[in-house]
């Protein structure tokens, strides 16, 4: 047997395995919501190959309601996207950032990038999702993102979230309490996979905080990560137990919450490729199946987290 042969007979086997899903991962939470219009599963376009009509198309097939996607920069891609949009019957939630080191140019652009989402759309996002900020900016400099957000979440109605993100303002979780506590305003996408990796743990030592944040999230992202990186390489596989069962309790917060204000909760399965994904060495061959393990997120969430 060679070498690529053995490799794609061990992951085989592998998914076998992991299709067993942990026990955890089956159990249905404490709180549902009785309304299944009330939980909102996105699917993303990262790592997809093809045209955006082809990835509405295949999101459609398997169920979600959704996608997320990064603003489109033309008006071509614009109409692109929300032609799909309707072809499919699925909603949207809008992704701005920006990646400028220098403040001005780079606030320039983000709010550039907030006022054509939240003013050009044809079809009203769900929300928008924020890269805001970079982490080596000062508080004040990451603080006109919000206040611009702010103003413009209060002008159109749009729920408008920033993320969780390593590389970005609330890339950890301390600094990301400052911003919190701060700015009573402030609203989160929690892919809290992230400060796992940041902080090398699952967060036990920072519970307070932590709970602070649950408290603010509007939208989630539900990729897991684990103390040494931001994605376990497939959620089903039974080594990565105590990393799926601590984002379910933190995802089972936010459901509660929700469950009790009577609000929708809006949720993208964002397992990314590689190299979120791992791969194996020399042939950059991913570990897992990155569509099948959405799907796997997608249905999950909604056994767990549906009446």
């Amino acid at each position: 047997m060679n070498r690529r042969n053995f490799i794609n007979t061990a992951i085989t086997t592998a998914g076998v395995v992991a299709g067993l899903d942990a026990a955890a991962s089956s159990v249905e939470a404490p709180f549902q919501f009785e309304n299944k219009l009330s939980l909102k599963v996105l699917g993303t376009n990262w790592g997809y190959p093809g045209t955006t009509d082809a990835f509405c198309a295949a999101i459609k097939k398997e169920g979600y309601d959704g996608t997320e996607m990064w603003w489109p920069g033309s008006k071509e891609k614009q109409k692109e996207l929300f032609d799909a949009l309707k072809k499919y019957d699925l909603q949207v939630g809008i992704l701005c950032g920006s990646g400028e080191k220098d403040h001005k140019t780079h606030l320039e652009a983000f709010k550039k990038q907030i006022n054509a989402a939240t003013t050009e759309f044809v079809q009203k996002p769900l929300y928008i999702n924020c890269h805001s900020g970079r982490d080596f900016f000062t508080y004040e400099q990451n603080k006109a993102f919000i206040d611009h957000t702010t103003e413009a979440s209060v002008k159109t109605g749009i729920p408008i979230y920033h993320e969780t993100h390593r590389g970005r303002m609330l890339f950890a979780a301390h600094i990301a309490r400052n911003f919190i506590e701060k700015n009573p305003e402030l609203r989160l996408t929690l892919d809290i996979s992230h400060w796992c990796n940041v902080h090398e743990s699952l967060l036990q030592d920072q519970e307070e905080t932590v709970k602070l944040a649950l408290s603010r999230v509007g939208h989630i992202h539900s990729r897991i990560g684990h103390e040494e990186g931001p994605q376990v390489n497939d959620p089903r596989a039974p080594e990565w137990e105590a990393a799926v069962k601590a984002h379910l309790a933190w995802w089972d917060v936010v459901v509660e919450q929700k469950v009790k204000a009577g609000e929708t909760l809006t949720v993208l399965t964002e397992f990314g490729p590689p190299n979120y994904l791992p791969t194996v060495p020399f042939t950059h061959q991913p570990l897992a199946d990155q569509w099948a393990i959405n799907v796997h997120m997608m249905q999950l969430l909604r056994k767990r987290y549906l009446k």
